[in-house]
């Protein structure tokens, strides 16, 4: 064994005591650190000959590397929809790494059943019914990977054609049909074969992002075949719902695969006043939910839910001697596009046993209020105009006077240097903007005080 592996397992306790040591450091300063640190190109270090042993690397990564991580675990991360990492969550997440279990097989260990568990209490949590079985996924684009994976098998079905053998040639062209589809569902028609061009766009309930589905209805009549139909449980600039229902209703007069986009407005199904947005969603037949967003565990972290799993393991089985059979309960391997990955469900194990319902609902209620506070004064700003109504936690808006690009990019950049906050960028109903996205459970009232002044006092500048 090579003297600094033997030497970094005898000293493995202090060595974490240290790690952890920078870690708490980390996390007590987090309030304070810079939302966003400005990029600045670094150049690369040699490839280390000898190497210096797990306690100089983390010298040296505490020294170079560090001082520019982001805030992005912080109260003020507002960018994209970025939640932090609950206390246990946290702790679930260490242990991951330490146990390093590998729940793709059943056959050396509980951790599929651990997984199996998670996945059922968030299927209750969002309403899903035991006919829906699902599984852990890296994020958002690869749990609408998987639902369209399974979509297009069963479009195959639809036809006569097996595409998991034949190839997404013999399916020929599809249809898939979106009011204001997410960017990963172009990214996964791309991805699975079916190509960019097959998503046909459908137009929107006037000032808003939600399908109108008396013309999806038209366009579902114009069609000679079945289609994927790809709704949405909160969109990302103004966290619009479709009617769920009603879509789900089409299905009496047409063929339609409903796959749903609940990446993180599903998490409203936890609040009683807002739950109703999420009417519907156990009548989907894929749905995505995005957990370190709103259920605020460590990157990297989603679900997939279906309610085909029989299609679902036609795609992704993995037959192999060595992995054994697949059984009446497919090993996870069989049901994802990974076969080797981390117990992901760990972290999302511990907050929910740790919190349970009832917290993780009030982290989802004070994060919608506080949304709705900075809505508010914004909107009684003269240097601020809301583009929409600040439905759940996401709040789009943009300068008052002529706004263009260049002016948005501006104060994306001099947001970004000032550090209090970090906010990301869009384009709504054809306009340049801002987007300010509450979905950290350390966010506080003072927290939209501080960003609200520094909107402020940019904005006079701007």
């Amino acid at each position: 064994m090579d003297p600094r592996l033997a030497d970094d397992l005898t000293a493995l306790p202090d060595l974490l005591d240290a790690a952890g040591k920078l870690a708490a450091e980390a996390l007590a300063g987090l309030g304070e650190r810079a939302a966003a640190v400005p990029p600045v190109t670094a150049a690369p270090a040699p490839l280390p000959r000898e190497g210096t042993g797990a306690r100089g690397a983390l010298d040296e990564f505490a020294r170079r590397w560090e001082p520019g991580f982001a805030a992005s675990a912080g109260p003020r991360y507002l960018g994209f929809v970025t939640g932090g990492a609950t206390p246990a969550a946290l702790a679930g997440d260490w242990l991951t790494a330490a146990y390093d279990q590998n729940p793709a097989s059943g056959m050396d260990s509980s951790a599929q059943d651990l997984e199996r568990e998670t996945v059922g209490w968030l299927a209750e949590l969002f309403g899903l019914g035991p006919e829906f079985s699902g599984a852990f996924v890296t994020g958002a684009t690869m749990s609408t990977v998987t639902g369209l994976a399974i979509a297009r098998e069963w479009l195959g079905e639809q036809a006569g054609v097996t595409v998991s053998t034949e190839g997404a040639a013999a399916l020929g062209p599809v249809t898939v049909l979106s009011g204001s589809p997410h960017s990963s569902v172009l990214k996964a028609l791309s991805f699975l074969g079916m190509g960019r061009s097959a998503l046909r766009k459908v137009p929107v309930l006037p000032g808003r992002e939600a399908v109108d589905v008396a013309k999806l209805a038209e366009a579902l009549e114009t069609l000679d075949g079945p289609a994927v139909v790809v709704a949405n449980a909160g969109t990302v600039n103004t966290v619009d719902f479709d009617d769920l229902r009603a879509i789900a209703e089409l299905k009496q007069r047409h063929r339609f695969w409903l796959h749903v986009d609940a990446a993180f407005g599903g998490f409203a199904a936890l609040s009683p006043e807002h739950a109703a947005l999420t009417a519907g969603l156990d009548q989907a037949d894929s749905v995505v939910v995005d957990l370190h967003k709103w259920l605020n565990v460590p990157y990297d972290s989603a679900v997939q839910f279906t309610r085909r799993r029989d299609l679902q393991l036609r795609v992704f089985s993995n037959n192999a001697a060595y992995l054994g059979e697949i059984g009446e309960t497919p090993d996870f391997l069989h049901l994802t596009p990974e076969n080797s990955r981390r117990l992901r469900a760990l972290p999302a194990w511990f907050s929910l046993v740790a919190y349970g319902r009832a917290g993780h609902r009030e982290i989802v209620e004070r994060c919608v209020a506080l949304a709705r506070d900075l809505g508010a004064r914004l909107d009684g700003s003269p240097h601020w105009h809301l583009l929409a109504p600040v439905r759940l936690n996401v709040v789009c808006f943009t300068p008052a006077g002529d706004v263009t690009q260049d002016r948005i990019d501006a104060l994306v950049r001099a947001i970004a240097e000032d550090g209090t906050t970090f906010l990301t960028p869009t384009v709504y109903d054809g306009r340049p903007a801002l987007r300010a996205a509450f979905s950290n459970w350390r966010t506080t009232a003072a927290d939209v005080e501080r960003v609200f002044a520094v909107l402020e006092r940019l904005a006079s500048r701007s």
